[in-house]
């Protein structure tokens, strides 16, 4: 699972039917917006994205130069699922809650901050 709601007020849902399966946890792209599926989603058929307001436990690389600080810009790297503050090639996520090490497996992510 790329990505875990933590807390947060409700978060704001978008409709979406997507073209392909959605996995409960993934991270999609939608034009220049990040989504993140609560639930799953079967292909063709009407499902709700995540759109912001929520904080999320979000996976990232382990290993050296991957720490995330606090307050940092968070960036989706929806093809390989992970949090990462590499803005070249990904879309702006939120903004880390709470710093993640280089040996932290996750982020706290505020979405659509």
């Amino acid at each position: 699972m790329a990505a875990k709601f933590s807390q947060g007020c409700a978060p704001v849902m978008v409709d979406h039917t997507p073209a392909a399966d959605v996995a409960a946890g993934q991270i999609l792209t939608i034009g220049e917006a990040v989504r993140i599926a609560k639930q799953d989603i079967a292909a063709n058929e009407l499902g709700a994205l995540c759109a912001g307001g929520a904080i999320f436990k979000v996976d990232k690389v382990v290993g050296s130069s991957t720490a995330i600080t606090d307050g940092a810009i968070v960036y989706a790297d929806d093809t390989n699922q992970v949090a990462t503050t590499t803005a070249s090639g990904n879309k702006r996520m939120g903004l880390a809650v709470g710093a993640a090490g280089d040996n932290d497996a996750f982020v706290y992510v505020h979405l659509g901050a």
